[in-house]
């Protein structure tokens, strides 16, 4: 291959084709909310569709054009990751954080996609939104039903509390968290200085 960095911009583009025909298939065949779960593994894990105005774990900027700042954010983002991964071919970095930085990439540009299109495309923009371009909701769909309940009342100011730790997330989502955890995991690995050798002048300097 003459662009040795098409094929790592070729796995974004996998990710990215992937996440959206999943979003689409959840779209256009299931009920949002509960009513329209399906089942995978007991009641664990399964298919829950709901649609996410902000970030990660529902995290937004909640004022009337934070939407539109945080899709701006995603937009800048995405050239920065990309710019990075084509200065890490360059430099002939481990291809284990090349596959990383593309899984990313394509993570970061399947819910760019969501937020720039489906506020038009699929009319998900939240009701106050000023436009709908841009404001587009990114639709989750994987539930992992860790546990939901009441804390126990001698937890300090959380004591009583309903809480659900249940994340619910896409295949961008998957893909960019996995991919860190990788990156953090052997981090050694991939960003192992070169050491470099002392030339001659210096070792007769040292013996000095």
């Amino acid at each position: 291959m003459k662009n040795p960095a098409l094929k790592y911009f070729l796995i974004s583009l996998v990710i990215i084709i992937i996440d959206q025909v999943v979003k689409m298939l959840v779209h256009t065949n299931m009920t949002m909310g509960s009513g329209g779960q399906i089942m995978i593994f007991g009641t664990w894990f399964k298919l829950h569709y709901l649609t996410n105005p902000g970030m990660a774990f529902g995290l937004k900027l909640d004022f009337i054009y934070g939407k539109l700042i945080l899709t701006v954010f995603r937009i800048a983002a995405m050239f920065a990751i990309g710019y990075y991964l084509f200065s890490l071919v360059k430099k002939a970095a481990h291809k284990g954080l090349l596959i990383c930085i593309a899984l990313i990439l394509g993570g970061a540009i399947g819910n760019l996609i969501d937020s720039i299109f489906y506020g038009v495309l699929l009319d998900n923009a939240p009701f106050d939104a000023p436009s709908p371009w841009f404001h587009g909701q990114v639709i989750d769909m994987f539930y992992i039903d860790i546990w939901e309940g009441y804390l126990p009342d001698w937890i300090p100011l959380l004591g009583g509390d309903y809480m659900a730790l249940w994340p619910v997330f896409n295949i961008a989502d998957a893909s960019i968290f996995a991919s860190i955890c990788i990156i953090l995991v052997f981090q050694k690995r991939f960003f192992k200085k070169e050491e470099t050798e002392e030339s001659p002048e210096l070792e007769e300097t040292a013996s000095v």
